[in-house]
């Protein structure tokens, strides 16, 4: 797949520590299509790197990393799959995601995941994917959910853990038509096609996904802003007793979420947390 318009990046160099922080704040205020940090082996020096598919800001990047950003067009090349291509599998929970490459490398007893790289957000490198997979299987030793909504589905992945989980249907939505078509692709490639409905929508408003509420569980690996905008509609498109998994906040915004979702009757049940980012478990009373 090539990519048309070319894609832009931003990189900025920093100690290994302050690339982390430099890669969440240009995560969570810009929304990068891909982020990298290339950290050297044998110094303490990183340099993070952003692709975007519009020129960025770069005076607001320089302020976010509190530095210089430079900012440069790339060629028609789709580096985020060159990028991803080398990435090793991940283990999260009771899945096993990996790529083609690593085709031959699955253990026996795990549920096997194979996310192909392309312009979609979420190959479970990341660690709210990873969070999120990991919550999902603890989820299954606990009950069966029918209804399943992956809200910003970006590759598909959690559709299809949640598919592969409960052998039923699941629908995905996403803004971006590309993640929507990744992740028919990779639903494909997982044998999930018969489950996994994938359709282009913005918020909840879509006839598709108000005509499957309410749902059992709602799936939301997004970032804070849109988790806070979507709170009620979130809420009310959860079914008594269902569980909502919001993810793609960092470990200090885990209030401010919350205090968002509390007004619309749901209950704080768990947080997991991985390095910066973390993953909050709610519930909706059942009366």
């Amino acid at each position: 797949m090539s990519l048309s318009p070319p894609l832009w990046k931003a990189s900025a160099h920093a100690t290994k520590r302050e690339a982390h922080d430099i890669a969440a704040a240009f995560e969570l205020a810009t929304s990068p299509q891909a982020l990298l940090i290339q950290e050297e082996p044998f110094a303490d020096r990183a340099t993070v790197e952003a692709l975007y598919v519009a020129m960025p800001d770069g005076d607001l990047l320089a302020r976010l990393a509190g530095r210089e950003v430079h900012v440069a067009l790339l060629p028609d090349v789709d580096w985020i799959k060159l990028s991803q291509e080398g990435l090793p599998p991940v283990r999260a929970g009771r899945f096993f995601v990996y790529g083609a490459h690593d085709a031959g490398a699955v253990p026996p007893g795990v549920i096997p995941i194979r996310i192909e790289a392309g312009l979609a957000f979420g190959t479970g490198h990341h660690e709210t994917t990873a969070l999120c997979l990991s919550v999902l299987s603890d989820l299954s030793k606990k009950r069966r959910y029918r209804g399943v909504l992956d809200l910003g589905c970006g590759t598909g992945l959690l559709a299809i853990g949640a598919a592969k989980l409960w052998r039923r249907a699941v629908i995905a939505s996403d803004i971006d038509p590309v993640a929507v078509e990744v992740t028919r692709e990779n639903a494909s490639a997982n044998g999930e096609a018969p489950l996994v409905r994938a359709i282009v929508a913005d918020g909840l408003g879509h006839p598709a996904l108000t005509g499957r509420a309410p749902y059992d569980l709602i799936l939301a690996n997004i970032l804070a802003g849109p988790l806070t905008r979507l709170a009620p509609d979130i809420a009310r498109a959860m079914a008594p007793g269902g569980v909502a998994v919001l993810s793609g906040l960092l470990a200090w915004q885990e209030n401010l979420v919350t205090s968002f979702y509390r007004p619309q009757g749901l209950i704080f049940r768990s947080v997991r947390r991985a390095g910066s980012w973390s993953a909050l478990v709610l519930e909706k009373p059942s009366t």
